[in-house]
């Protein structure tokens, strides 16, 4: 149940971040949704965090993957750039999380 838990923080938090980029860009509604999206994404990465998952593999893949769908999600939705350079970027960050997990199990 964590593991959902994490992945509903990480969609809630991803939706409040692309609703950010699109209230600045015009309508003040989606101020609501940015405010909607980010107290689910901390209700839901406190739940993953009750139901036992390690702060430290919980935040970095909470951080990890939002960032990656951000930036990719933006190239489509926003037509923002995603390079080699920003892909690189997020192997780093991926490989960074997996030797955090790897090092949480010793």
């Amino acid at each position: 149940m964590a593991w959902l838990f994490l992945v509903g923080a990480i969609v809630s938090e991803v939706a409040g971040t692309l609703s950010l980029r699109a209230a600045v860009s015009g309508r003040k509604l989606w101020y609501f949704l940015v405010g909607v999206g980010y107290l689910l994404a901390f209700v839901l990465l406190s739940l993953a965090l009750s139901e036992g998952l390690a702060l430290g593999v919980a935040y970095g893949i909470w951080a990890a993957v939002g960032v990656a769908l951000t930036a990719v999600l933006s190239k489509f939705i926003f037509d923002e750039p995603f390079t080699v350079l920003m892909a690189g970027g997020i192997a780093l960050i991926a490989g960074g999380v997996l030797l955090v997990e790897l090092g949480s199990t010793h």
